[in-house]
């Protein structure tokens, strides 16, 4: 977007050294220029999007699948209606050979119909994929399956993820706006549901923003950050960091890998937000900011500070959360809920 700054580009990036400790501790977004050039789909893509359908098309398993599917209308924003209670474009399943073929048939339509797939396990839809298109994060430790993207000209709404992530852009064009974490009120939410993607997104057209409707989204501008992506170029992208996504060619792909780096037994911090929503903003203010400090005392603060005057014995809940632990409280949760 105009007046937005760059982001940082680590050049000539090689996916066996991928800097990825120095990324996490630095916690800011990086294109990681040409880490993917050389992967079969990349190269196909440069020669034609025909070729890059091909070289797809001899890899689907025919397994069924979602995919989004919108009228012209829609100018390629999978969105809401006027009053946010209803998506504009339908969720159909099928085979991922027939997306290939919709979007083919109209790659040269100045409006084509709005195709995407969204978030597709690779080794489900692709078998083979991922062993000639790989960035080695399992040999560092890093469970993060492969997800893969394909559409025609798409924008996604900016919204966030909880985990880290790695878009590595294949075939076609993508740019990317990033906003840090704390510019969430700026932005605009929409519902939890229904989501066009399955996540909030801002429900600011970035295109045609409304500054009389929406006036902090000009604070949250000050704060943007963009990319533009070529075929093999990635972008590290942090936890919780909001981006906006626009697909720019008539087909376009991204695979993507996420990942947390704490470990699985800690569950999503979405549902505890759901479980505040219900029982503590509609409190009286007063009270609200009394648990805004148990909460900040007990969560928010240092992960030792509560327990720190306890002998190791009498800390329970307060000690680091295990494996065990971890079960526990999960049980606990559901016997309260289910009272």
């Amino acid at each position: 977007m105009t007046g937005a700054a760059s982001i940082r580009v680590f050049e000539r990036a090689r996916s066996d050294a991928l800097p990825l400790d120095a990324l996490l501790a630095e916690g800011e977004p990086v294109v990681l220029k040409g880490i993917a050039r050389d992967w079969g789909l990349v190269q196909a893509g440069l020669d034609s999007p025909q070729q890059a359908i091909a070289y797809l098309r001899d890899l689907v398993a025919g397994v069924p699948i979602q995919y989004s599917l919108g009228g012209p209308e829609i100018n390629g924003r999978p969105f809401y209606n006027e009053d946010f209670t209803r998506l504009n474009f339908e969720v159909r399943r099928g085979v991922l050979s027939e997306v290939l073929d919709g979007i083919e048939s109209h790659l040269d339509d100045p409006r084509p119909p709005t195709y995407y797939v969204a978030s597709l396990l690779v080794d489900k839809a692709l078998p083979g994929f991922s062993q000639s298109h790989d960035l080695g994060l399992s040999a560092r430790g890093i469970e993060a399956p492969a997800s893969i993207w394909i559409g025609n000209r798409v924008v996604a709404s900016c919204h966030f993820d909880a985990p880290d992530n790695l878009a590595c852009c294949l075939v076609g064009r993508r740019q990317f706006t990033l906003f840090p974490p704390e510019q969430v009120e700026n932005l605009y939410p929409g519902p939890f549901d229904p989501t066009p993607g399955g996540q909030v997104v801002s429900v600011v057209d970035f295109d045609n923003p409304d500054f009389v409707r929406y006036p902090r989204f000009s604070d949250a501008l000050s704060t943007a950050r963009t990319a533009l992506l070529e075929p093999g170029d990635a972008l590290f992208i942090p936890s919780m960091w909001w981006h906006h996504v626009r697909s720019l060619e008539p087909f376009n792909v991204l695979v993507n890998y996420w990942w947390r780096s704490s470990p699985a037994f800690l569950s999503s911090p979405l549902p505890a937000l759901h479980h505040a929503l219900w029982t503590m903003r509609d409190l009286p203010l007063r009270e609200k900011q009394a648990w805004a400090k148990i909460f900040d005392y007990y969560v928010f603060g240092p992960g030792e500070r509560a327990g720190e005057h306890l002998p190791d014995a009498a800390r329970d809940l307060l000690a680091p959360i295990d494996e065990k632990q971890a079960r526990r409280i999960r049980a606990m949760l559901l016997a309260r809920l289910n009272r």
